[in-house]
């Protein structure tokens, strides 16, 4: 589906299996200032902007804003095993969706069944995010839009898969993945499930995604509420 994604090195060089050369991002701030000038080409379009909170919201205001899209929020949440709620072993959509890694559940044993309960946890807390963040606002409508969800980076991607399969069901136009950094096996695998990825880097090593920004403090909601309001705000004046 996918036909490539863009690769731009920011600051410097790309790590590399002989050790780390660090490339870094002011701030979330900076580097959606940066990743909307990779996606120029998408204004005028009808478009539609989608952060996944808390901190991907951050960089997603900054492409709105380049782009004078609508900004709103998509929520994807883990999956955790029964034994160890740190590790992902899928992950539920906000329809109640559910994306599995088959490779892990059948590598622990584990039946899906024990997850009814987390399952309905994990959608009640999306929506209750939900109505956090938009208030009365009616949520997007993706059809015949060219979406663009936006993160602050990715690591495994499988939360935001979840998100992206969600989003496909709505019949955008175009499904566009923008972030500042992700691994490369990830963006190899996300590739295939959007028509367009575009990352600013996209490194051989990879720790976390925290280690390619200087400033990387946490998202509150209260950060988040402020920018889809003040967005809000500019497109209703203009």
């Amino acid at each position: 589906m996918a036909v490539g994604w863009c690769q731009v090195a920011v600051f410097g060089m790309l790590a590399t299996g002989k050790g780390v050369s660090m490339v870094v991002f002011a701030d979330r701030s900076d580097a959606g200032k940066r990743l909307a000038e990779k996606l120029l080409k998408y204004k005028g379009e009808h478009l539609l902007v989608l952060g996944i909170p808390r901190g991907g919201v951050i960089v997603a205001a900054e492409v709105a804003k380049a782009l004078k899209a609508p900004l709103d929020v998509v929520i994807a949440r883990k999956i955790g095993a029964p034994f160890n709620s740190e590790l992902a072993v899928g992950a539920v959509a906000p329809d109640g969706s559910v994306l599995y890694d088959e490779k892990m559940l059948s590598y622990f044993g584990i039946d899906k069944g024990v997850f009814e309960n987390q399952i309905a946890a994990e959608v009640a807390e999306i929506e209750r995010r939900l109505r956090l963040y938009r208030g009365e606002k009616e949520g997007f409508n993706c059809a015949d839009k060219v979406v663009i969800l936006v993160d602050d980076g990715i690591a495994t991607g499988f939360t935001v898969q979840a998100a992206l399969r969600f989003l496909r069901k709505q019949q955008p136009k175009r499904l566009v993945l923008a972030v500042p950094v992700i691994p490369r096996d990830t963006a190899a695998r996300l590739n295939e499930v959007v028509d367009e990825l575009v990352a600013l880097l996209i490194p051989d090593v990879f720790y976390a995604v925290g280690q390619f920004y200087r400033d990387f403090r946490q998202t509150t909601d209260q950060e988040v509420i402020a920018v889809l309001t003040h967005n809000n705000q500019r497109n209703d004046s203009e």
